[in-house]
């Protein structure tokens, strides 16, 4: 019995090539294409294409050999990225591109791949200091004079204007359901609908509108991905919706990208890379509304907290609070979801980190004044609270809290509402001899063997 195709991708372009039922010839083609641009004595035949489509990568410079000959065979441009390989694009998305040209390039790519080998780009790992090399580019590199571009099709500013609908549709789904709910949705969508307007015609002034939308659906995906679990992805996204937000000229969301990062690089347990980058954050940030303030202060005092950086972590919390009680000042949407409950989430993880269990529980009612549809933020916030109350030895709270904390992740998929479930269930654990505490660990085991969150 032969073994089943896995590369659907390369299957499908030699499909649309002709080669489906020529393999032979085809790699007479690549062989050919070989000797004749780099010398090589290539000796491939119809049983490599056999295998290639079974999982096999050749060489970089083969796959290029490849993207060649199906190029001129089909009459369009077929990029590595298409043929559905896995192995060059390790680094896709990891680089700050320079220009504007460059950033639509990487941004459609990483889209693409994300959509048609969804499992690698979920697999992809985190590249050391990529994001700090994003950070400081972001930061310095000059403005873009002018994204005017000539392409196929005109954008309009009505076709923006349903870009950011559909990114608040996704916005609520992703504060409903957990990242890994919508996730695929967007990057579809990313691929499918926004890749053409970005490759289309545009004035400046349209342009500047589109980046700007392109870039918060960018920073969901990476939201949806780091929510999901998948660290590598979301690093790459958030690289790329800074670079596309540079290109706007919005420089609050490029703020409010980099805390994005901070935040994701607390997570994963980088706290010196998530001060740096808090750090750039609030720099550049300076006379953005003060929600936009407010949540970026927030994350740079979650990176102190985790350094042990007391003072710090006070100081921001402090400065997060004064921003959110100035006047309302109509801010940017993106801002809007930010509340005095996720400054309190925040601060009930900074005070625990710090071994201040006692200051941690006094911001817990605000913490869970959650808005309606805040179902994640509703699960993280109650398995913390319920954690830190078994760590200080209020076993009735703790099961008391955690029991809604399971009942809420049962209803999200989310990695980080996961991860607060498992630490709940690690300071439950001591007091195992209660049927209170088995009751919750139970339950919470079993949300967990069915990946629910």
């Amino acid at each position: 019995m032969s073994k089943p195709i896995t590369n659907h991708e390369l299957d499908a372009l030699l499909v649309e090539a002709g080669y489906d039922r020529a393999h032979a010839a085809f790699a007479r083609q690549v062989n050919t294409l070989g000797r004749d641009r780099l010398g090589l004595d290539l000796r491939y035949d119809g049983a490599s294409i056999y295998w290639w489509l079974r999982g096999r990568n050749p060489e970089p410079q083969i796959l290029l050999l490849i993207a060649a000959v199906l190029s001129r065979r089909t009459g369009r441009r077929v990029q590595v990225v298409d043929l559905g390989f896995a192995g060059p694009d390790a680094t896709l998305g990891v680089a700050y591109p320079r220009g504007v040209a460059e950033a639509v390039d990487v941004a459609t790519r990483l889209w693409r791949y994300t959509v048609i080998r969804r499992s690698l780009a979920l697999g992809m790992s985190v590249t050391e200091e990529a994001s700090t090399r994003a950070g400081w580019s972001w930061l310095f590199d000059p403005d873009d004079r002018t994204v005017a571009r000539a392409g196929d099709g005109r954008v309009t500013a009505a076709d923006v204007d349903v870009l950011r609908t559909i990114q608040r549709q996704f916005f609520d789904l992703d504060r409903r359901h957990g990242g890994g709910y919508a996730r695929t949705f967007v990057a579809e969508f990313l691929h499918r609908e926004v890749a053409p307007l970005l490759n289309g015609s545009y004035t400046d002034a349209v342009g500047r509108e589109l980046f700007a939308a392109a870039a918060e659906l960018t920073a969901q995906l990476g939201f949806m991905a780091y929510d999901g679990g998948a660290m590598g992805l979301a690093q790459r996204a958030y690289v790329q919706a800074l670079r596309l937000s540079k290109a706007s000229g919005d420089r609050a969301f490029g703020a409010h990208v980099l805390a994005n990062m901070a935040t994701q690089a607390v997570f994963m347990g980088r706290a010196g890379e998530a001060v740096q980058l808090s750090s750039a954050a609030i720099g550049a940030a300076r006379g953005a509304a003060p929600g936009v303030v407010a949540r970026i202060q927030t994350a740079a005092a979650s990176a102190r907290a985790n350094t042990g950086d007391g003072t710090g972590a006070y100081r921001a919390l402090a400065d997060a609070e004064a921003a959110m009680g100035r006047q309302p000042d109509n801010g940017p949407s993106w801002a809007s979801y930010f509340s005095a409950a996720h400054h309190a989430g925040t601060a009930i993880r900074c005070f625990r980190d710090l071994g201040q269990p006692a200051r941690a529980l006094g911001y817990a009612d605000t913490a869970l004044a959650i808005s309606a549809g805040g179902v994640r933020t509703e699960a993280l916030h109650t398995a913390l609270l319920a954690t830190v109350h078994a760590e200080d030895g209020d076993l009735e709270q703790a099961t008391s809290l955690g029991r809604t904390a399971v009942s809420l992740a049962e209803r999200v998929r989310s990695h980080r509402v996961e991860d607060r479930i498992r630490t709940l269930l690690n300071a439950l654990a001591r007091h195992r001899s209660d049927p209170r505490a088995d009751e919750v660990i139970l339950r919470g085991e079993a949300v967990l063997a069915a990946g629910v969150a």
